[in-house]
């Protein structure tokens, strides 16, 4: 079961439907629908309810996608698979053994990424920091979490980070991850219930520039040195989420030292049981 967030052509406040396929079917709408469905003891049978009453379905190429939140806080997991822990060695001359540590740690490296209004959905542009030379997307499944920290379903997201900010000082993590159109999350929710087993999920991106693919890689979940209950656990120590949380797992695919992305480059990201996000890069100084 797929739950998107969208606006209509005839209609400019944000609904919620039930993805079938091609076609979506309207559940309802306004600001906080999303949340209020999710945060429901049972949301996939009051989905169900809501779809058995609902008018005529809309193709899905007449609607626009929206990312799939409300008011939801994003944050980050970072140093869940080995190679990403490599990657920030690598990148990093003074804190490369500090993410050797984090990774066989107890405690995870857990941090803030993105306010709502940081997030874009499916096809709107993800940016890259005027200040970076090196900047790449990560691939990541992200957790949907409501605010007693169930974990009701799952999403792609983009972690867009500028690794050469971070590789000159662990303590600029936050500028090389928090900026302007620096997260996107996507195309829907898989509820939880829908979500294939763990060992049959795997993660792969593409990266296209003049029509050409220029990068691609491909890992699993079954890679991740992390459980996602031990993720959400130290998420919520000292922590509340009033509105709910999404929660991006880490990523295990990197490119090559030598790729940024530039102004044009397509971004697909693609998980089974959810689907595909594709979003162009820009390098625009506000976001589009």
């Amino acid at each position: 079961m797929r739950i998107a967030k969208f606006l209509s052509e005839t209609d400019s406040t944000p609904a919620v439907g039930l993805v079938h396929g091609e076609r979506i079917v309207p559940l309802g709408s306004g600001v906080s629908f999303l949340s209020e469905l999710l945060q429901l003891p049972d949301p996939e049978a009051r989905i169900r309810e809501l779809a058995d009453r609902a008018g005529a379905d809309l193709p899905l190429e007449r609607v626009r996608l929206l990312a799939p939140l409300d008011a939801h806080e994003v944050w980050g997991a970072g140093v869940t698979y080995e190679r990403s822990k490599v990657a920030r060695q690598e990148e990093s001359e003074q804190g490369g053994s500090f993410y050797d540590l984090v990774y066989r740690a107890e405690r995870p490296e857990l941090f803030f990424k993105a306010t709502p209004s940081r997030v874009v959905g499916p096809g709107s542009p993800i940016r890259v920091r005027a200040d970076t030379r090196w900047c790449v997307p990560e691939p990541e499944l992200a957790l949907v979490l409501t605010p007693d920290l169930r974990l009701v379903g799952y999403t792609v997201g983009n972690d867009v980070s500028a690794r050469d900010i971070e590789g000159e000082n662990p303590l600029y993590l936050p500028q090389a991850k928090v900026y302007d159109a620096s997260c996107a999350l996507g195309p829907w929710i898989t509820l939880a219930s829908a979500m294939p087993p763990k060992n049959e999920v795997e993660i792969r991106l593409t990266i296209e520039r003049n029509q050409a693919v220029i990068f691609e890689g491909r890992t699993s979940l079954e890679r991740m040195g992390r459980r996602f209950e031990e993720l959400i656990d130290w998420l919520g120590r000292d922590n509340r989420f009033p509105d709910g949380v999404i929660l991006l797992t880490g990523t295990g695919i990197v490119p090559p030292d030598e790729f940024s992305l530039t102004e044009g480059d397509l971004v697909r990201i693609e998980i089974d049981g959810i689907g595909s996000l594709v979003n162009p890069a820009t390098q625009s100084s506000r976001p589009a």
